[in-house]
């Protein structure tokens, strides 16, 4: 691969309703890797006809087709992107913890993503959101997205809908890790109240993460929020503490992990463009999600950029790009051109 092409392996930028071709130049030109259904997709067939064409212009190197990570977030209940015929509206995480066979239920609704070509599923939600804060959990609680008020509800849930997902043939990406439970804010939405005071590197609330990493999930996805016991003001997603001290060392995880949005979200609006792709990487995360895929070549820049001239960041990206092939391969993406 050229180096534009290994940092664009890094990026997953978010993709609208309308032509299937809205990514070709990103994946073109800076070999964008991954993209995600965003802004409420109707109708299987219409999705699946996308993510045809995304694979077909997904970029082959040395003979080799590498093929494109191609996500949805379908949790359920108010965040459910694909829905219509061939997407079968599916409850919250709160009504889903009262499946008694949820596992079997997470397998059907992954069986219409892996018709529809999708691979990749950025849910279960393993937050833990306690009773006393409950909906006032303005990113989770507010919308039942939690599967409990206990890690012990939390994780069972999670794990059981992230192995209903790999029944299907679907990766499931657990969030957000380390929590984002105990803050008010949404930081999609804010830059404030979204500091969460109690979590440490030993917080029962990481137990749901540690059981579904167990149970065998490939992707783990970092919040944007601030953990001030653990590393001050520092966004969890640019926080090595964090995403290499915590996830990678003390969890022993080893797969890809990616951001939560960066493109639009309102905490990390401060940091510039460039910075919010290298900063993260450099902290040893994997996968730069933006929902504005207009900011694609300004990352993958960044990163050859940094690369090229810092050393010890260049076998970072190495690293990380060995991880994105790595699950590629597993998932059957890399095939003989």
């Amino acid at each position: 691969m050229t180096p534009t092409q290994q940092a664009g392996q890094l990026i997953m930028a978010a993709m609208q309703p309308g032509p299937a071709t809205s990514l070709d130049q990103v994946i073109g030109v800076q070999g964008l890797g991954s993209m995600l259904y965003l802004g409420g997709w109707q109708d299987r067939s219409t999705v699946a006809a996308a993510s045809q064409h995304l694979q077909e212009v997904a970029p082959t190197v040395d003979g080799t087709k590498v093929g494109m990570l191609v996500a949805a977030d379908q949790e359920g209940g108010e965040v459910q992107q694909l829905t219509g015929t061939g997407f079968t509206p599916m409850p919250s995480g709160l009504e889903q913890a009262q499946d008694a066979d949820l596992r079997a239920s997470a397998q059907a609704w992954g069986s219409e993503l892996k018709q529809a070509g999708v691979n990749v599923n950025l849910a279960p939600v393993a937050d833990t959101v306690p009773a006393d804060i409950g909906r006032a959990n303005e990113p989770i609680g507010k919308w039942d997205r939690q599967y409990g008020s206990t890690p012990v509800a939390a994780g069972k849930g999670s794990l059981a809908f992230a192995r209903g997902m790999q029944d299907a043939g679907v990766e499931p990406t657990v969030k957000h890790f380390p929590g984002i439970g105990r803050i008010t804010g949404n930081t999609d939405l804010q830059a404030t109240g979204i500091t969460d005071s109690t979590a440490t590197t030993k917080d029962p609330y990481l137990a749901p993460f540690a059981e579904t990493i167990e149970g065998g999930t490939k992707i783990v996805m970092i919040g944007s929020a601030r953990y001030s016991k653990i590393d001050g003001e520092t966004p969890a997603l640019f926080s090595q503490k964090i995403v290499t001290g915590m996830l990678r060392e003390d969890m022993d995880f080893d797969g890809v992990v990616i951001t939560d949005d960066v493109g639009a979200a309102k905490a990390v609006a401060a940091t510039p463009v460039p910075e919010r792709a290298t900063k993260f990487v450099a902290a040893g995360g994997d996968i730069v999600l933006t929902a504005d895929p207009s900011q694609v070549p300004t990352m993958v820049s960044a990163i050859e950029t940094k690369a090229k001239g810092d050393t010890a960041f260049g076998k970072q990206v190495t690293a990380s790009v060995t991880r994105v092939l790595t699950l590629k391969e597993d998932m059957g993406l890399l095939r003989c051109g």
